[in-house]
């Protein structure tokens, strides 16, 4: 059985941890995509808002890519999709909560009721395995 914990600091500092339901689980990672999304489109809206001389520059050098490396580009980014997508269930989890919401072995360990050890070990199979499918 899956279990999700929910891993914070309260008002004096102390380190806490609360078991979720899967329902608020996957509302939270959904709000943490989201919140980091809203960051990044921040960050590129404050960059256009800065520029100087060298940044445009810099941008005038740097020509858009082909219509051809745009679409190996989504070529690429499908058979990843399709790569993770064939991962065991466990794998799958695993390497998306790794990879994607930047959780250490460590916390998916205990959220899993497991060793971060054997996250790593099945991280890093997960990796093997997506990477021999983006050589094909």
């Amino acid at each position: 059985m899956t279990r999700y914990f929910v891993s914070f600091k309260d008002g004096q500092g102390i380190r806490r941890e609360v078991e979720i339901s899967p329902e608020v689980y996957e509302a939270f990672a959904q709000f943490v995509k989201t919140e980091r999304n809203l960051r990044r489109w921040d960050e590129r809206h404050r960059e256009y808002s800065e520029l100087t001389d060298e940044t445009l520059n810099n941008r005038a050098k740097r020509s858009p890519k082909s219509l051809e490396e745009t679409a190996i580009d989504n070529e690429r980014s499908e058979v990843l999709r399709q790569a993770i997508a064939e991962l065991p269930e466990i794998q799958r989890r695993r390497f998306v909560l790794y990879f994607e919401y930047g959780m250490t072995c460590a916390a998916i360990g205990r959220m899993e009721g497991c060793s971060g050890a054997s996250v790593k070990g099945s991280v890093d199979r997960a990796k093997a395995k997506v990477i021999e499918k983006l050589k094909v």
